[in-house]
């Protein structure tokens, strides 16, 4: 069933990015979803929890409106940079923290900090990540630790188990 579900969410997925409805592209992203899903099983990269299992759902929407919001706050103080008469040579690689349980949330925090203008995660590690920012103000360490702490927060302290009924 989790198979089923997988492929029609996949298929939704392509079918509303490509935009284009002829039997054959459909067709052609039929066949992608199942291949798609196929090597996931195959590779045996299916996890037994759901995501919902492992993150809070709301305190994950909480964060993405946080997020958003700083993403602008990074839009405009990048904009400020590239506007400038003179380029600062600010430019340096960080080593940040990476306290999360999970992969999930590891990748999670990843992304968060390259989504945010002026940061790009290069390298990932088990306890750490390696970050190169644009300025001093994008390397500030306290707002990145603030980052990663609000994706600990994300993160369920235990799997939930299932109920026998």
């Amino acid at each position: 069933m989790r198979a089923i579900v997988q492929i029609l969410g996949l298929f939704a997925l392509w079918l509303i990015m490509s935009g284009i409805y002829k039997n054959l592209i459909i067709g052609f992203g039929a066949i992608s979803a199942v291949l798609c899903v196929w090597i996931i099983w195959r590779l045996d990269l299916v996890k037994d929890r759901a995501i919902w299992q492992t993150f809070r759902i709301i305190a994950g929407t909480k964060y993405l409106f946080w997020l958003v919001v700083e993403i602008g706050k990074a839009d405009w103080a990048v904009a400020k940079v590239i506007l400038s008469k003179v380029m600062p040579n600010q430019q340096r690689l960080i080593g940040v923290p990476a306290n999360q349980r999970t992969d999930l949330g590891k990748v999670l925090y990843a992304n968060s900090i390259t989504m945010t203008p002026g940061t790009v995660t290069v390298e990932t590690e088990s306890d750490h990540l390696i970050v190169h920012s644009l300025t001093d103000e994008a390397a500030d360490m306290a707002a990145l630790e603030d980052m990663g702490n609000r994706v600990c927060a994300l993160e369920r302290p235990e799997p939930m188990r299932r109920r026998d009924v």
